[in-house]
């Protein structure tokens, strides 16, 4: 098993390998609920820095995490917090589904 800074399942190591963009949203605005520097960030959703900052700024045009200039951090939007709710209700009815 390969260990990661943060611990995974075996399953979750194998869905990393099949992520959809969806999935790295989910993770990202998941990640950034409460506020997260893109370091942090990146490490919860398992990015590059190249790929994490072309997803920041695409949920920043879109609404759905904000920049908090002093804190250096992103936020979670209410818009995004909405989303991500959908999202994990989503992922829990296929995963039951697929059972």
């Amino acid at each position: 098993m390969v260990t990661h800074k943060y611990l995974a399942t075996d399953y979750e190591l194998i869905r990393m390998k099949y992520r959809s963009r969806t999935d790295i949203v989910g993770l990202i605005l998941e990640g950034a609920n409460g506020g997260a520097t893109k370091t942090k960030i990146m490490y919860k959703a398992f990015l590059s820095y190249a790929q994490l900052r072309e997803y920041l700024a695409m949920l920043l045009e879109n609404g759905l995490i904000e920049y908090e200039e002093g804190r250096q951090t992103y936020r979670t939007t209410e818009k995004g917090i909405r989303l991500l709710q959908i999202y994990n209700h989503m992922s829990d009815e296929l995963v039951i589904s697929n059972k």
